[in-house]
């Protein structure tokens, strides 16, 4: 007995002794952790602190600290609103036509996942967990487990350089892959903060920093929450968007067609308006009951279930905090809460992302950081994902490579003021056209703090088969072949801050729109996004510019 009480005696010690080893060992690290979460579709009007029609729900209290505590920025947009060109720029710094991720059939070869190669000249351990979505795996990382595609809301499996069992897995149609593979019990959401908490607290050199790109799949469609949400706002009504209903003179002939031909056919709806794909079908509402009774039914399930699945993101989030709190090492992270794009609730009828709209173009980005972001800051600064990399890089003492477009916005998050030459505008492009029944039309633009211009061009770029005579059908497997309507749109965001009112042609803003479209040439050349390679857009481009 007292053998046992001595042998326990020791282990307790020598446990306690390499804890406290650990901590001194994290106390003398000076360089910052950087843990980066990102939400797939997690739009800001479903979080608080961005003071939407949905702020009242409280759907993201743990979110909304990083707000409280560090600052948040106002405008932060995407360069193309879908998932992996979005997430292809956050990692190389790049707009699409420079690191060759267009469309969501895009890949990024590790030598390309410039983010944690220079994240790593500064010492960190790096690590990519979630939903990665590039298609070759995230080798650039010291570890990474992550979602084959989109991967699974239920039961997941994730592929990982440690562990698991080899198994083939199909990540495009001319790209299978072995993998090490395991499959998990639970929500995804539960599933990827677990691995990452395993990581933090097992897995990592503790004595470096570290980056952690921790990634949920959650919100993205079809929003399957975990079980014990599904009481979750079961008896709240949901506000609902005035331009769900009236839509004004937002759009054009390019969203519209001729005489409003092509409204049931372009951007998916949550009601009947869009016979090819509606919120509705999605949601399992009887498709004989007609609107309005439909569209109301459709949007407060659609609602309900993609907000249980914020839910779940933020709960998780709270997981992470807790250890880095309990670990002592909260204020030596910089966190940063972004998604991977906005995403449409409703507004002006629709669904999904990929539209210039602002719903789908504004990014949230929350950052804390105490030791040098004042807590509460906010800034109307313009940024992009394309400065995301270098930002990071720049904050753990970097050199920021020449190959990357995007500028660290490090100075903007110290002091809330843009420094000289600070860009006052962003550029963006939606490459796909008429893809995935949500049935977007191609286009590019520029967004100025003050205006918008938008300019469809209806064309996809990845065919030949694009001419004047090709005709529209309903419901074919594939739209990407057919063209659509020739349109520009023009909105004075200070005036018309919903984008309710199209004044392209109005002779008010004559001077306006001929200033913003040498600037959309002049950034188009910058960004290298001329089109030299797509002879029938460029043709379209210089025929339809005047």
């Amino acid at each position: 007995m007292k053998q046992n009480t001595i042998k326990n005696l020791f282990t307790y010690f020598l446990f306690a002794s390499v804890a406290f080893s650990y901590a001194q060992t994290e106390s003398k690290i000076t360089k910052p952790n950087i843990l980066y979460i990102m939400s797939d579709d997690h739009t800001s009007q479903a979080i608080g602190a961005y003071g939407s029609r949905l702020a009242r729900l409280n759907p993201t209290p743990t979110i909304d600290r990083l707000a409280k505590e560090g600052i948040m920025l106002e405008n932060a947009f995407v360069t193309n609103s879908i998932c992996t060109p979005s997430r292809a720029s956050i990692m190389t710094g790049q707009f699409g036509q420079v690191n060759g991720v267009v469309d969501l059939s895009g890949r990024l070869a590790p030598e390309n996942q410039y983010l944690p190669i220079e994240i790593k000249k500064q010492g960190y351990e790096t690590a990519m967990i979630g939903k990665w979505h590039l298609k070759h795996a995230p080798e650039a990382f010291d570890y990474y487990n992550v979602l084959p595609g989109q991967g699974d809301y239920h039961n997941p499996t994730l592929y990982s350089n440690e562990g698991g069992e080899k198994k083939e897995i199909r990540f495009e149609e001319d790209l299978v892959r072995e993998v090490n593979a395991t499959t998990y019990d639970g929500h995804s959401s539960d599933v990827i903060t677990d691995i990452s908490l395993e990581w933090l607290k097992n897995k990592r050199d503790k004595s470096k920093p570290f980056l952690l790109m921790h990634q949920f799949k959650a919100p993205h469609d079809f929003f399957e929450y975990a079980p014990r949400y599904k009481d979750y706002l079961e008896d709240v009504e949901i506000p609902e968007p005035a331009n769900m209903w009236y839509n004004g003179n937002n759009g054009s002939i390019a969203t519209r067609g001729e005489n409003n031909e092509l409204m049931d056919t372009i951007g998916s709806s949550i009601g009947h308006r869009n016979v090819i794909r509606n919120m509705g079908m999605h949601m399992g509402i009887d498709p004989n009951i007609p609107d309005p009774e439909y569209k109301k039914m459709a949007y407060q399930e659609y609602l309900k279930r993609y907000l249980r699945c914020v839910k779940g993101v933020d709960d998780n989030v709270k997981r992470i905090f807790d250890y880095l709190e309990a670990e002592g090492i909260m204020d030596n992270t910089i966190i940063i809460y972004t998604g991977d794009q906005g995403f449409m609730l409703g507004e002006h009828d629709y669904i999904d992302k990929r539209w210039m709209y602002e719903e789908s173009q504004r990014m949230p980005f929350l950052v804390r950081y105490p030791k040098t972001i004042k807590a509460g800051s906010r800034t109307d600064a313009m940024v992009n994902n394309t400065d995301f990399a270098p930002t990071m890089i720049d904050m753990v003492g970097g050199k920021i490579p020449d190959y990357m477009q995007g500028s660290s916005f490090k100075s903007i998050l110290e002091t809330q003021k843009e420094p000289e030459g600070w860009k006052q505008d962003t550029y963006y492009r939606y490459w796909m056209h008429m893809a995935h029944k949500h049935n977007n039309p191609a286009h590019f633009g520029i967004r100025t703090k003050e205006y918008k211009l938008i300019f469809y061009y209806g064309r996809d770029y990845n065919t030949e088969r694009n001419t004047s005579e090709q005709k529209w059908a309903h419901n074919p497997e594939s739209m990407s072949d057919f063209i659509t309507p020739v349109a520009w749109e023009f909105y004075d965001l200070k005036n018309d801050p919903e984008e309710m009112d199209n004044r392209y042609g109005d002779e008010k803003y004559a001077t306006v729109i001929s200033d913003l479209k040498t600037r959309l040439e002049e950034l188009r050349s910058e960004v290298k996004e001329d089109d030299s390679k797509y002879p029938q857009i460029k043709k379209v481009v210089n025929e339809y510019w005047d």
